[in-house]
């Protein structure tokens, strides 16, 4: 038998094992909630733009990029100003953000959000004027037009002010038109392809194992984060179809073993396949009260003294009982939570014996500090 005795910050606690080998299961669950189609994505759109319409909490003049959006803006309308008199409080430069889903079509609409960039005080109440939305590439695949939510306000009058929540960000609702579709063409090919959320050689190999076992060898993983799999000949007219049943499939996947702790909050997050070897924990306390007393101390009748105070310290000093429990090799997470909650350990104190456990080895677990 191995030992190991760590001090710790919590108390003293001696950690031993020995060694053993455990095993747990997870539970069966969709392959849709597991695993993604391949090409099935949303896509980040971007524009810069103008709220107008402002009660005088738009940019300052100070914000050069936004006169100079006013001037190109007011000249494409053939409308000619001197940029020196121009007044900006009811206008603010900002950029427009939206995600274009998958299988969206054009004439669809979606959500915007509006953000400003300038000095604007408050963008609540204004009107986003016209703004093309442009992927990555730089293809403008949305125009957003409309009123902005914020949600919030700021009011006030000189140093006396109140702010409620971000009034210089606001939404709209179905505020972009979506005026060019990103073509997916699942199953073209006569293949489709599975990605994992959380990439598993054992999850992967079962969820081949599972199809392969409804519709015969069309199923292949070709690493743990990805399953190809060949299109039947009778469902190459329904690739939905095939993709929704093989969505419903069970499938029990599999994860590694881990222990999540937030020292910050006392928070222990343990997963189901988290085993230990046998372990005895020992903890033991020391307790150490410190009490002041004040006493007046009066001098003899018809003397010429003064009445003094004098500080007395009481110090008691107590040692705990220490408390051992051992604990036989086990996967089943609530022993080991039961085990630590018999020592009168604390989620701290947990925090600190679980680390003495991974230190002596006998935590088989990647162990998670936040």
């Amino acid at each position: 038998m191995k030992k190991l005795v760590a001090l710790l910050m919590a108390g003293v606690f001696a950690v031993s094992l020995l060694p053993g080998t455990v095993a747990a299961e997870s539970a069966a669950t969709r392959i849709k909630d597991i695993s993604k189609v391949q090409g099935v994505r949303s896509n980040q759109l971007m524009g810069y733009g103008l709220v107008v319409g402002l009660n005088g909490t738009g940019d300052g003049n100070k914000s050069t990029e936004t006169i100079q959006s006013i001037v190109n803006m007011l000249k494409s309308f053939g409308v000619a100003i001197d940029q020196s008199t121009l007044k900006t409080k009811n206008v603010a430069a900002v950029v427009v953000t939206a995600t274009l889903p998958p299988f969206v079509r054009e004439g669809d609409t979606i959500d915007i959000t509006t953000s400003s960039i300038g000095d604007a005080k408050s963008i609540q109440g204004g009107t986003l004027l016209q703004t093309p939305l442009r992927a990555g590439n730089g293809t403008v695949y949305a125009v957003a037009q409309g009123p902005i939510s914020t949600g919030g306000f700021a009011a006030g009058n000189g140093g006396n002010t109140a702010t409620k929540n971000f009034p210089t960000v606001g939404t709209t609702p179905n505020g972009a038109i979506v005026e060019r579709s990103v073509e997916d063409e699942i199953g073209s090919s006569g293949r489709i392809s599975l990605s994992l959320r959380e990439p598993d050689f054992t999850t992967a190999a079962r969820i081949a194992n599972a199809i392969n076992s409804q519709y015969g060898s069309i199923a292949q993983a070709s690493n743990p984060g990805r399953i190809d799999i060949t299109i039947p000949a009778y469902f190459r007219n329904n690739v939905v179809g095939f993709v929704s049943t093989i969505e419903e499939l069970p499938v029990m996947p599999d994860n590694a073993a881990k222990v999540v702790v937030n020292e910050r909050t006392g928070t222990i997050v343990m997963g189901g396949d988290v085993s230990v070897d046998e372990i005895a924990i020992t903890q033991g306390g020391l307790s150490i009260k410190v009490k002041k007393n004040e006493n007046a101390n009066q001098p003899d009748p018809f003397s010429y003294g003064t009445t003094i105070t004098t500080r007395n310290a009481d110090v008691n000093v107590q040692e705990d009982k220490a408390s051992t429990i051992v604990l036989p090799a086990t996967a089943n997470v609530s022993d080991i939570v039961g085990a630590l909650n018999a020592v009168g350990a604390t989620p701290r104190d947990t925090i600190s014996i679980l680390q003495a456990i991974k230190a002596a080895g006998a935590l088989h677990a990647e162990l998670q500090i936040m």
